[in-house]
């Protein structure tokens, strides 16, 4: 009995006890883990959002940086251009020819992929009184600033050029059939002068091969454009119904082509220098705005005899005859590409008597020169420059500015006489202004005139519009365009050049030394000089 309640004495606090520590489990190790591992991973998710924060914040700045670089690189006005670009280029190859032909390559392939300089106007530039637009040819064209031949001699890069800024891009010089040119070394640099030397003699794949690069040009636009493939999409492009110049394919811009003879074709044989054009013509016509006939290279014997006023007639009337024949809707402008040295009044006179027989529609007044007498007496050389200054060939630099700026205003005077009496019998009007262009030498002037120059001038079909040419004529005629080459560094240059009669200022050396960024920085302070009065 006593034993029995003593059991049911203790009996209640099991039960209790049981119930108590029922609902308190033990903390196992299992447990323990979970509980750690929770907190490890909140701070890992801590410490995973910071790094992508900042890999967010590297990623932006990287874009930013990129966009930024692209922008900055592929402008024009980028200073890197000029004073990185050029010196590596002269510094790494010391042959000048070497130099170009990697500038030429450097730049087809970035325009391949996208990344090639281009000019980037800002608006503060594109104000009402800084209008560069002008009419040449009867068409409208962004400005009056053009590249030479010889920068791009196989039309490898029409459109990387154009894409820096010039409204006239030429292209050559195509020979018939491909000619290697003098031996090498041919190009030579004189740095204190900012001047150049070549005797390339003319160095040409050829005018089929020139033609092929320029029709496959033409096709890759069409099919770019929507029109397809084949010659039924080239002929929409060619015939203008692209809306856009057949040679340039870009509004406002045109493409000009160079041609010339084979070294080895007779120069006594007029015939056959004759057909040597006339075939370079009917290759090339179709993918031209412009045909340039190069008569005045320094460097091919025999070319510039070629200028004397019968065997230039012959030429010309061959090759304005070609170009007409062209299968396109609207056929391509002839200009002739003249010497600087042929500078006395009867070799002047005789080209552009010529001109006016042959019916071509301007002429390119300038080209290298044989003369070293532009050097300046007492112009401190090198003795390496010295020797260079020695070397055969055309020298081209700021030094022609002065000659190139008098034969324009010469050529000028004498066009617009017309063709019917001989200019001696003619007042002279080399003191008078030149087509509302003042050819007094004062800045202020030329500027003022510049403006209407630049605006009025040239502005009918033909290019330069029809006015009456010698009052004793009974007609009209309309005036030949002129291209000036030769010397034109800066935009004060260049607006002296329009204003003393020239349609279009052509520049050469001065985009050898400036880098790519030239055209832009001339255009520049062309805007500059005019918006000052």
């Amino acid at each position: 009995m006593t034993n029995h309640y003593m059991r049911l004495l203790r009996s209640p606090r099991i039960p209790g006890q049981r119930v108590l520590f029922s609902h308190a489990r033990p903390i196992s190790p299992i447990n323990f883990l979970q509980i750690s591992r929770s907190a490890s991973t909140a701070a890992a998710d801590a410490s995973s959002l910071t790094t992508r924060l900042k890999n967010i914040l590297y990623g932006t700045s990287l874009s930013f940086f990129l966009v930024f670089s692209y922008l900055y690189i592929t402008d024009t006005r980028a200073s890197v251009h000029h004073w990185l670009a050029v010196p590596s280029l002269r510094w790494l190859y010391p042959d000048a020819e070497d130099a170009h032909h990697v500038g030429t390559e450097a730049l087809k392939a970035l325009y391949t992929y996208g990344l090639h300089p281009r000019e980037r106007t800002s608006s503060s530039e594109l104000t009402k009184n800084t209008d560069l637009s002008v009419t040449v040819f009867g068409q409208r064209l962004q400005n009056p600033i053009g590249t030479s031949a010889g920068i791009d001699k196989l039309a490898e890069i029409p459109d990387a050029l154009l894409a820096l800024g010039p409204a006239i891009v030429e292209v050559g010089g195509a020979t018939p059939y491909p000619q290697d040119g003098n031996p090498k070394p041919r190009v030579f640099r004189l740095p204190s002068q900012k001047g150049l030397i070549n005797r390339y003699g003319l160095n040409s794949l050829g005018a089929e091969d020139m033609a092929m690069r320029l029709r496959e040009r033409v096709r890759f636009f069409a099919y770019n454009s929507g029109y397809g493939i084949g010659q039924a999409a080239e002929d929409i492009v060619l015939n203008g119904e692209a809306g856009v110049p057949p040679g340039s394919l870009v509004e406002g811009k045109m493409l000009a082509v160079q041609v010339a003879k084979n070294k080895f074709t007779k120069d006594e044989d007029i015939e056959a220098v004759r057909n040597d054009y006339v075939y370079c013509v009917e290759k090339l016509a179709p993918y031209a705005d412009i045909l340039v006939v190069n008569v005045s290279s320094p460097n091919t014997p025999g070319l510039r005899t070629l200028q004397r006023v019968e065997p230039l007639t012959r030429i010309l009337e061959g090759v304005v005859g070609a170009a007409k024949s062209v299968k396109r809707k609207t056929t391509p402008k002839v200009m002739v590409k003249v010497s600087p040295d042929e500078d006395q009044d009867a070799q002047i006179e005789g080209i552009v008597e010529a001109i006016w027989r042959s019916g071509v529609d301007g002429v390119i007044v300038g080209n290298t020169t044989k003369r070293r007498n532009v050097i300046p007496e007492g112009t401190e050389l090198s003795a390496k420059e010295w020797r260079i200054l020695e070397e055969n060939g055309g020298y081209s630099g700021p030094q022609m500015f002065e000659r190139t700026l008098g034969l324009v205003k010469r050529y000028r005077r004498l066009l617009d006489q017309g063709p019917s009496s001989p200019p001696e019998k003619r007042e002279d009007t080399s003191s008078k202004p030149i087509d509302g262009a003042s050819a007094s030498p004062t800045l202020g002037s030329l500027v003022t005139e510049k403006v209407q120059l630049v605006k009025d001038s040239l502005t009918e079909s033909g290019g330069a519009g029809s006015v009456e040419i010698g009052g004793s004529l009974g007609g009209t005629q309309e005036p030949k365009v002129i291209f000036a080459t030769g010397g034109i560094t800066n935009g004060k240059q260049a607006l002296e050049i329009l204003n003393a009669g020239a349609s279009v200022a052509q520049i050469y050396t001065a985009l050898i030394y400036g880098g790519v960024g030239t055209v832009s920085r001339i255009k520049k302070e062309m805007r500059e000089e005019i918006a000052q009065k």
